[in-house]
């Protein structure tokens, strides 16, 4: 979607409390979105579309007395507990929101989480099928994913023979992702070691100073650092010569070579599902937590020639897009 129809569709959804008010003996319902992203950021402008899209789908227009409160934490912490005391402050009808930023922000106010790596491993939820609590959603992946990227590096680099995998150690999503993609990289002969996420400065030195060795590549896992510093990552993979397998589209759309995982956008299409039916009464702890539908392989041909790859044929044929 492009930039100018997101913000026509945005500009309509702030306007629908407006024509609401004009109905008479309905309450107004209000649904708050905290998103780890900045305003302006085009995967935040996606999603948001996407949500709106499907809450579309299911009647939530003017006529029906909705009013959606944004904010746009932009990675930052600090602004991530701002925001969210913001949003329950206006005794929102539910929240929706990423992983673990939304689910930490309450233990009363519904909550619909549209993408956590593992909710049950972080305590969000008491089970996939039971969630028992105020918040449910949709997971992001399953860990057997993560095998899947050293695989896939190694299919379109075969000359990578060691691989730096930037995690986050914050959380049991990243200690997940690690233990995967340990497990595997040594039946593919790959080296991998772990670059702990903490700063931009940081993880410019560290990739510089590995990118020195020969046979180096990246393995980008989901966190939120690397989606606030996407540009950096893939900037730094380019500068260095690095092939780099990433766990998210976009990635790839800005530059990268290679990346597979759920369809995002997709899921807060989904979620606006959930935050229906929680806004017509039904309760959080009752609606099962689901997994993605929606998976994509894409690569990026003009970064594999800057690379000097000839990506095999095989995988051309099982990609979903190919960027050229």
């Amino acid at each position: 979607m492009k930039r100018r129809d997101f913000i026509t569709l945005l500009g309509g959804a702030a306007a629908w409390p407006v024509a609401a008010r004009a109905q008479q003996g309905e309450r107004m319902r209000r649904v708050g979105v905290l998103m780890n992203v900045a305003a302006d950021h085009p995967q935040g402008q996606a999603r948001i579309a996407a949500f709106l899209q499907g809450l579309a789908k299911l009647g939530w227009t003017d006529e029906h007395k909705v009013r959606i409160d944004y904010r746009w934490a932009a990675g930052d912490a600090e602004r991530y507990r701002k925001y969210a005391a913001e949003l329950i402050a206006l005794a929102p009808d539910v929240l929706l929101g990423w992983g673990g930023t939304i689910t930490r922000a309450s233990r009363t106010v519904p909550i619909v989480f549209a993408q956590s790596i593992d909710p049950v491993g972080a305590g969000f939820v008491d089970s996939l099928a039971r969630p028992g609590g105020n918040a449910t959603g949709f997971t992001q992946f399953e860990y057997s994913l993560c095998a899947k990227w050293p695989e896939l590096l190694k299919e379109i680099a075969p000359r990578v023979t060691r691989a730096a995998v930037l995690r986050d150690t914050s959380g049991a999503g990243g200690v997940g992702q690690w233990a995967m993609i340990q497990g595997v990289t040594s039946s593919l002969g790959m080296e991998v070691s772990p670059i702990n996420l903490r700063d931009a400065p940081e993880l410019e030195r560290i990739v510089s100073a590995f990118a020195r060795s020969g046979g180096g590549g990246l393995i980008i896992t989901a966190n939120a650092f690397v989606h606030i510093h996407s540009e950096l990552i893939v900037t730094l993979a380019a500068r260095h010569k690095l092939p780099a397998v990433y766990f998210e589209r976009f990635f790839v759309a800005d530059g990268g070579l290679i990346s597979y995982g759920p369809n995002i956008a997709d899921q807060y299409r989904r979620a606006a599902g959930y935050v229906d039916r929680i806004l017509r009464g039904e309760k959080p702890a009752d609606l099962p937590v689901q997994a993605p539908t929606k998976y994509e392989l894409v690569i990026n041909l003009k970064t594999a020639k800057a690379l000097g790859l000839e990506v095999p044929p095989t995988l051309l044929a099982r990609a979903d897009e190919v960027i050229e």
